[in-house]
């Protein structure tokens, strides 16, 4: 004879279902961005091109851009993201957007000078049909 489930047993397995929805997705974009910082080490602009969002928006402390500019800067090495060292990640998935809060130590070279600074990086990510893609980069200077 079947088990007949109860509205409340019911809840509980769709909020246990979407619990571990929600903890795929984190792990998911723990991923991306991890590989990201990798991609942005080794100047692989093709992998960047697919993750950076049409109308995404990079901040620096020199300055704001869009996609193009990022990619130009990053493979004419404006700006080579040589190792980020990641101290602390946290995610927050709302819906289909996604916030990735990193707390990194960077080695770069910016305008040919080797440069380490404390950052917290904002990521926003937007889920389209399945996928992520980046929306905003943004680098808050952390004082030491």
């Amino acid at each position: 004879m079947g088990k007949t489930i109860t509205t409340s047993e019911n809840q509980n397995n769709v909020a246990v279902e979407a619990s571990l929805t929600q903890e795929a997705k984190e792990s998911e974009l723990l991923t991306i961005s991890k590989q990201k910082w990798q991609w942005m080490a080794n100047k692989d602009v093709e992998k960047l091109n697919k993750l950076f969002d049409e109308k995404s928006r990079f901040v620096h402390m020199g300055g704001t851009w869009g996609k193009q500019r990022e990619l130009d800067v990053i493979e004419s090495g404006g700006i080579h993201y040589k190792k980020a060292d990641i101290h602390e990640v946290s995610v927050q998935v709302i819906d289909g957007t996604a916030i990735v809060l990193n707390r990194i130590t960077l080695l770069a070279v910016v305008g040919g000078r080797e440069v380490t600074n404390n950052f917290m990086v904002t990521e926003v990510y937007i889920n389209k049909q399945q996928n992520w893609s980046l929306g905003v980069l943004s680098f808050t200077k952390l004082i030491d």
